[in-house]
């Protein structure tokens, strides 16, 4: 393993300095040499693929549940996930599980080896390229030793597997005051399955929104939008945005709003898949106003209501 900042220790738990600005990926292989990563502050922990309980009538990808410390989580084969083939063989136990931690919950995935792990910078992530088609899972790509390294789109992964529909409490969209229907929000997410359960809510509460793909695709739509002469009703005042994005990421984003005088007003959400104080903490630090862990449609749309009203009171 190379010798990094981020490292898994003794007891095959990741660890993860905080690293403005830098990706740490978690590089492993399904069922040939390609690689794949996984962004290492989702990895509680690597473990070998233990002893699996079949549930029935669970989804073909899942190949059972493990449990591990008295917690029981389910495993999904990654490589049938996406299309590759099957690793799990109940007669031949092998690989190893990559126990995350994403969208609130514990999720174990099944893989064929782990290799190591990388730093990277975020600018040296790029999109998912148009040629590995519609059906890719990968939300973007990276260059290690002249080899393509694609990232993993794991919570478009669940989604798929889990299948839950999107709908609110229906008093909700009631507590949005009239005065702030005017607004647009500005929905910034890399991962197409995550722009769309944001897009259903955001819908249910009858609110505008327009979209971009990453940080660098919203920065240079907010600065043709929100110019010193826009109209009100043309400009955005509301930003949702994801956090790991390739070219700019979420937290770089935030930043490069609060320096330009014509969008430093914006307020700003940070919507993501990682957990944990520190997030919470680096969201604060780069001048985010708020910060909230994917994916409940409930609580996406009260702090939806709650940014909307605080932007509104500003405007008296």
């Amino acid at each position: 393993m190379e010798k990094s900042e981020l490292y898994m220790n003794g007891q095959g738990k990741a660890t993860a300095t905080n690293q403005d600005n830098h990706l740490e990926l978690l590089l492993f292989h399904l069922r040939d040499e390609q690689q794949f990563g996984i962004n290492v502050l989702k990895v509680s922990e690597v473990i070998p693929c233990p002893t699996l309980t079949k549930l029935p009538d669970s989804h073909p990808s899942v190949c059972g549940i493990a449990t591990l410390r008295g917690e029981s989580i389910s495993v999904v084969d990654l490589s049938q996930s996406i299309g590759r083939g099957r690793i799990y063989d109940e007669e031949n136990i092998t690989g190893s599980v990559i126990v995350t931690e994403i969208n609130r919950s514990k999720q174990g995935f099944l893989v064929d080896r782990v290799d190591r792990i990388i730093m990277r910078e975020w600018k040296e992530v790029m999109p998912s390229p148009k040629g590995l088609g519609s059906k890719s899972y990968a939300s973007g790509v990276t260059q290690v030793e002249d080899k393509l390294i694609q990232i993993l789109d794991v919570e478009r992964i669940m989604a798929e597997i889990n299948q839950q529909p999107i709908v609110l409490t229906d008093e909700l969209a009631e507590q949005i005051p009239e005065a702030a229907r005017s607004q647009r929000i500005l929905v910034v997410d890399d991962s197409s399955m995550a722009r769309s359960q944001i897009i259903k809510t955001l819908e249910q509460l009858q609110v505008h929104y327009v979209t971009a793909v990453d940080g660098k695709d919203a920065l240079e739509l907010l600065r043709k939008t929100n110019t010193a002469d826009a109209a009100l009703t043309e400009r955005i005042n509301f930003v949702l945005s994801d956090i790991e994005m390739p070219e700019m990421d979420g937290y770089t984003l935030t930043k490069a709003l609060r320096q330009d005088s014509n969008l430093k007003h914006l307020y700003i959400l940070l919507h993501t898949s990682l957990n944990g104080a520190i997030n919470t903490e680096r969201a604060r630090q780069s001048g985010a106003d708020a910060f909230l862990t994917k994916f409940v449609p409930d609580d996406l749309a009260k702090e939806v209501i709650k940014g909307m009203q605080q932007y509104a009171a500003t405007l008296v």
